[in-house]
Parts: structure tokens; sequence; C-alpha cells
């Protein structure tokens, strides 16, 4: 039988009688095989570099032992506590033996450190009381425990323990919401002169879509100049273009410390240009406005950073125009602005889109241009990761605003593709 003869049974078959078909699918199965043994390495160092950080996060966002783990007994007996008095003898004589074990173990300074997010200053009167309760012989323990500190006397501090007793708790998540959990277990807003975390978020979201929008007006012009330039200059130009990425992004970020300081580069160029001299006169300053650790230093600083990143998505799409498009729309009586409006700008929105998401993205995770060109007012949410990270060494804290950060840009990103996205975009 030759290769791919029809048998009698009427199925086309391979020179050993293999039904051809089954020759075929044994084919792209190897084929398969191949392109999964080439794309495993990536995969494999998306989920290692990418996908695992983020479940740790979440994970830790959540996740807090400290009580259940450092207080046993006191967890367990105020399972079936009301809230509504101070528990009875058996709940202080739990306590008591637990701080026992926590000062010998080493391990009351973290019953001390995860209260303390709830009831300030509590830290230093479970130390004391873990070193007194480890010389408690004998009861009534809830008078004893009361004498070592009238704290143990207070309802609520019995109710924070009962509410932090689980190992999964959603005090971090409402922590960083600028919420909390009542004695009741009802959610609550924290006081006005403790909400923080909820401006923080909103100042993040403001200055990342006002980097987005300068890098957006500044970036078009030069990418549609680049676009429409021959070839030999564009080439030279994007040069230029590409100059900030030669450099790292502190060194720049520090370049800018040095260009908007009092008596800086900027603050002579203000008084050169007779800026300064205006406002004065309009009573909007008085002698060289400060530039350095403001606002307005964050975001040039930024912008000067993201520009290419707008810029290039922008210009790849622009090159793919054909200038036939804007030749046919004048000669059909349009005149240059309106061809340009409605005939050359919707094909470039796929670009604006894209280039606008990667800057908005990025911007939401700066950490070193706000901590060193911007204000105590300018510091956005990865500051307070690292702040939480490296200075209170309070993971819980760090991983729930990341958390908040992901949904909230998962939730923008939504809005956005739902409203401007590339699938809803047409031709005007």
């Amino acid at each position: 039988m030759v290769a791919g003869a029809v048998a009698n049974d009427g199925i086309m078959r391979a020179a050993d009688g293999t039904p051809l078909k089954t020759r075929l699918r044994r084919a792209e199965r190897r084929e398969k095989v191949k392109a999964l043994g080439l794309v495993a390495p990536l995969f494999l160092f998306i989920v290692l570099t990418f996908l695992t950080p983020i479940v740790v996060m979440l994970y830790n966002a959540i996740y807090d032992p400290d009580i259940a783990e450092n207080l046993p007994q006191t967890v367990s007996i105020l399972k079936d506590w009301d809230g509504k008095e101070l528990p009875e003898e058996p709940a202080f004589a739990a306590l008591a033996s637990d701080l026992k074990a926590a000062q010998k173990d080493k391990t009351v300074a973290l019953v001390g450190k995860r209260l303390n997010y709830e009831i300030s200053g509590i830290r230093s009167k479970i130390l004391t009381s873990g070193r007194k309760a480890a010389t408690l012989e004998a009861g009534p323990y809830k008078d004893a425990m009361i004498a070592i500190d009238p704290i143990w006397g207070e309802v609520d501090t019995w109710s924070t323990i009962k509410r932090s007793g689980s190992s999964y708790t959603p005090f971090y998540i409402l922590s960083m919401l600028d919420m909390r959990q009542g004695a009741d277990g009802s959610l609550e807003h924290v006081p006005a002169d403790r909400a923080i975390y909820v401006d923080v978020l909103l100042r993040t979201l403001g200055i990342a879509l006002l980097v987005t929008i300068c890098t957006l007006v500044l970036g078009y012009p030069v990418a549609y100049m680049l676009a429409t330039t021959p070839q030999k200059t564009a080439s030279i130009l994007m040069i230029f273009v590409l100059l900030p990425f030669w450099t790292s992004l502190l060194v720049r970020t520090t370049a800018w410390t040095i260009l908007m300081q009092d008596g800086g580069v900027f603050a002579q160029m203000l008084n050169f240009t007779g800026i300064t001299w205006l406002l004065d006169t309009l009573g909007l300053a008085d002698g060289t406005p400060q530039l350095f650790k403001t606002r307005f230093a964050t975001v040039i600083a930024m912008t000067h950073i993201q520009l290419p990143f707008t810029l290039l998505p922008i210009y790849s799409v622009m090159k793919t125009i054909s200038p036939t498009y804007m030749r046919a729309a004048k000669s059909l009586g349009g005149t240059p602005f309106y061809s340009f409006m409605r005939v050359y700008v919707p094909q470039t929105l796929p670009g604006v889109a894209a280039g606008c998401l990667l800057t908005f993205i990025l911007c939401l995770g700066y950490y070193i241009t706000p901590a060193l060109v911007g204000g105590p007012t300018d510091q956005m949410v990865s500051g307070f990761i690292a702040d939480a990270i490296n200075r209170e060494n309070n993971w819980g804290k760090a991983s729930a605003l990341g958390v908040i950060l992901l949904i909230a840009t998962l939730i923008l990103y939504y809005i956005y593709n739902k409203l401007v996205g590339i699938d809803r975009m047409k031709l005007g």
C-alpha cells in the first residue's frame, strides 16, 4: 500500500497502515507539545514573579494569626461571650495563662503590636501585663488582672480581643478604607482625624490622571510630527524622545530636585521671563513661588519620566495610517482641521488608549519621585506601603493597601474599557 492510499474499508491510511487522521492528530499533538515547551519558561517566570506575589499579597491582607496563636484559651472562651459586660473569672484566668505562656515564649510583643493597631497605646500595657501575669500564682484572676492595669476592666478591650481572635480578619482591608468594626461587629467610619487612607488613594488616582493628561497633551503633537516627518529626520528626533531611557529613574528624579530648588534653574527662568513679576502684580505669589516639594514638581517630574510611554504607542499607530486618507478627505471638501479631527484622530485612538492606560497604571506605583520632589501632601500609596514594610513592619497593612490599589485599578480599567475602550472605538 502506498502512502496516502485508500484501503478497502474506504479509510485513508499511511504507508504503515495507520489511519491518516490518526497520524495527523499525533502530528498536531507533537506540535502543541513543542509550542508548550517553548512557552513554558516564560509562563513559569510569570507565575513565579507576578502571579505568586499577588496571591501572597491577597493572603497576607486577610491572614492575621497573632491573637489566635498567642491567646488561644482566651479566644476560645470569648466565643460564647455576649460582649455587653465584662467576661467572668474563667476568661481572666485564661488571659493570665496565655500571657504567662506568651511571656515565656517571648511572643507577648506580637499580641501588644496587633492590639495596638486598634487601641492606641495598648502595646506597653500588654508588655507590662505579660511580665506581671507571669508572677501570678493563683486566683481570683479578675481582680488581679484589673489591678495590674485598668484596661482589663474595659469591655472594649475584650471586644477587640474577641474580634481579633480569628486567623482571618477584614481588619486591614477595612482600616485602609478608613472603616472599622464596632463592638457589635457592625461597620463604621473611623474618626475624621484618623481617616487618611481614602484621601491617599484619591490623591494617587488624581496625580496619575493629571500626569496622563499632561503626557498626552505633550506627546500627541510630537508623535504626529515624528510620524509625518521624513524618516531620516524622524530617526534623529526619536533619539531625543528615547534619551530619558538612557539614564536611571533615580538620576532623572535627582536632577529635578536640583532644578526645582529655590534659586535653581526654574526659579531663575521665572524671574528672567517676568512670570514672577506678573504673579506678584496679580497677588498670586509673594516673591518667587516655591516649586520644590510641591504637587507641581511631582507632576512635572513624573510627566518627564512617563512621556515616552505615552508617546511611543501613539507613534506606532500613527505610522500605520496612510496619508491618502487625509488627501481623500480634503479632496471631498473637508478643511484641514476638520479632516484631521474627523478622519485622522479617530484612527489614532487605539494608540492613545494604549499609551494613556500604560502611563496611568505605571503612575499608580510611583514611589521614588514623589518621595524626592514632592511634599508631605504629595505622597502616594506606594510611599505608605514602603513605610508599612520598612518602618512599621506591618505586612498586613502593606498587603491591604496593595489589594485596594489593585482593585481600584481593575475597576477603573473596566469602566475605562466600557466607555472608551478599543472595542468601542469607531471611525468618525
